[in-house]
């Protein structure tokens, strides 16, 4: 087996929620929306599509024919956005495995994507792309197998729904859970199943407890959680590493060093996720 084919690695294309952020107070922690990518046994899978997406496509460009399996935690504007723009996606001969939940309204995934891609706000549709494009819809609960690796998957606390994602390989284990909101009295048992002896956890900590609960402007039934929550989470599930994600577009640089050291003082194994940050999992 090749070295490549042994590893476990998660990388971080885009940390932001929201909308996109670019410019000279956000360059240390990056400006791009949600996308995750982990390459798992030789495997690519890719968690949400937003503007981080456009820079592992072109990431991509030298390694093609690329394949990939990607996983949309739901459809919200932040985390879809980056798929028009994912170069791949237009040659031929990549392959693109895409999974997502049929939402409320009862459309899926590939009604959504191709939705996004329609007159009057786009001017290409998806059919251009000339890559195997195959949809998957899922259910929140279902349970994913590629090869050997399992993809175990959590209904998420959020406007329109949303799923949680846990994989799993050899021995190790990193989750993604983004646009989920805490529950004021306890903690959330879905959260808690995915995010059980994780290695690593990335979890939605868009704002701080204070922003949370501020009387002229709670964030309260928006759908997100707060860093203070996502270190009793990590700590309740035994967590070695926690990720704190979908940054805030108002936090910036300094704003997030700030809560990186009282995350730092609360959990010892808490990490501020930057754009380009790549970690390793152990696995056996």
């Amino acid at each position: 087996m090749s070295r490549i084919e042994n590893q476990f690695i998660v990388h971080f294309w885009g940390v932001r929620g929201s909308i996109p952020c670019p410019g000279p107070h956000t360059v240390r922690y990056g400006g791009n929306t949600s996308c995750v990518e982990m390459r798992v046994g030789g495997k690519r899978l890719v968690f949400d599509c937003g503007t981080g997406l456009h820079v592992l496509g072109k990431s991509l460009l030298p390694e093609m024919p690329a394949e990939a399996h990607i996983f949309f935690t739901h459809s919200h504007w932040d985390h879809m956005q980056g798929f028009p723009f994912f170069t791949p996606g237009f040659v031929k001969g990549n392959t693109f495995h895409i999974y997502g939940a049929i939402a409320p309204d009862g459309s899926t995934i590939e009604q959504r994507l191709n939705d996004q891609m329609l007159h009057p706000n786009f001017p290409v549709p998806l059919q251009i792309m000339q890559a195997n494009l195959y949809f998957r819809d899922i259910k929140a609960g279902e349970e994913i197998k590629i090869d050997d690796v399992t993809v175990q998957t959590a209904p998420l606390n959020h406007p329109g729904e949303a799923i949680g994602y846990r994989v799993n390989w050899k021995g190790g284990t990193a989750v993604y859970i983004t646009d989920t909101e805490h529950f004021p009295d306890r903690l959330d048992e879905n959260v808690l199943w995915l995010a059980r002896d994780a290695d690593i956890l990335i979890y939605d900590s868009t704002y701080t407890d204070e922003e949370y609960y501020c009387e002229n402007s709670p964030k309260i039934g928006w759908g997100h959680s707060t860093w203070q929550e996502a270190v009793k989470v990590a700590k309740a599930a035994n967590v070695k590493q926690l990720l704190i994600f979908h940054h805030d577009p108002a936090h910036d640089d300094d704003f997030l060093d700030k809560v990186g050291e009282e995350v730092k003082e609360k959990f010892s194994g808490a990490i501020m996720a930057k754009e380009g940050m790549e970690l390793q999992v152990c696995v056996s």
